[in-house]
């Protein structure tokens, strides 16, 4: 095997490039995961139970629990597993950084691989954080998100009091990705007063604007924190069955930055 011999002014280029997307951006949040155990509690929090989380999900949430949410060599996994679990059959898990780390603009980037099989339906996405939340109308922005009965299409969208799927007036963009449940890649949003975009590996497939017409077309002022998880089934998850026999399945996260400028 040859040996690739970088000089060094190309590795601080290669090695800054990876940590600064872009002029004037800082970053002012990661985790690197260079760790092992549970999931950072200074960064991480979980929303928990099994009511269907508004989809009629198969998978009740846990919360401190290695086996639906750990590190290990310098990963983030969380595993949906098929076992009995109070009123479901199936466990997961749902970390967000609500009241840890919440932004208004910037942009985030996670690199992932995601899990394939029928029923499988896993998601990087941000919601508004205003307590209590109002949902749609304090919005959503989904980074990430793949359904196994569709392999290999990326789904980017915002959902807001005007646009959102259960009045048919989401907006929404899909990429085609066919190697997107074997290899690591790069899910990116950036967001400003006036446009939201969502992209992976440093190309952008998805812009929202601004229409300027008031909070119901856009809530993207509000701060926003992070949602990293893995679903069982539900209304599009399972809108062609689950298959019962892949469990466990995991979502590979290696890390996770936010910068502003």
């Amino acid at each position: 095997m040859k040996k690739l011999l970088i000089p060094a002014l190309a590795l601080v280029y290669l090695i800054s490039a990876a940590f600064f997307p872009g002029p004037g951006y800082k970053l002012v949040w990661s985790d690197e995961f260079n760790y092992k155990g549970l999931p950072d509690p200074k960064k991480w929090s979980y929303d928990v139970g099994g009511d269907g989380w508004g989809n009629n999900e198969w998978q009740f949430y846990t919360k401190d629990r290695l086996e639906n949410a750990h590190v290990e060599n310098g990963h983030l996994i969380i595993e949906a597993r098929k076992e009995k679990w109070q009123n479901r059959e199936y466990t997961s898990a749902r970390l967000v950084t609500k009241g840890k780390a919440d932004w208004q603009y910037g942009k985030i980037e996670v690199k992932a691989r995601i899990p394939a099989g029928l029923g499988t339906w896993p998601a990087i996405w941000m919601l508004g954080s205003t307590t209590p939340l109002k949902w749609p109308d304090d919005g959503e922005i989904d980074i990430m998100e793949h359904v196994g009965y569709n392999e290999g299409t990326l789904h980017g969208s915002v959902h807001c009091k005007k646009y959102y799927h259960s009045i048919g007036t989401q907006k929404t963009a899909t990429i085609a990705v066919p190697d997107i449940t074997r290899a690591f890649h790069i899910y990116q949003v950036e967001w400003d007063k006036d446009s939201v975009r969502i992209g992976i590996d440093g190309n952008n497939y998805f812009r929202f604007g601004n229409e300027h017409t008031g909070y119901e077309a856009w809530p993207f002022d509000n701060k926003m924190h992070l949602l990293l998880n893995v679903a069982v089934g539900g209304n599009w998850g399972g809108q062609k069955g689950v298959d019962s026999t892949i469990w466990p399945r995991k979502m590979e996260i290696d890390y996770v930055r936010v910068y502003q400028k």
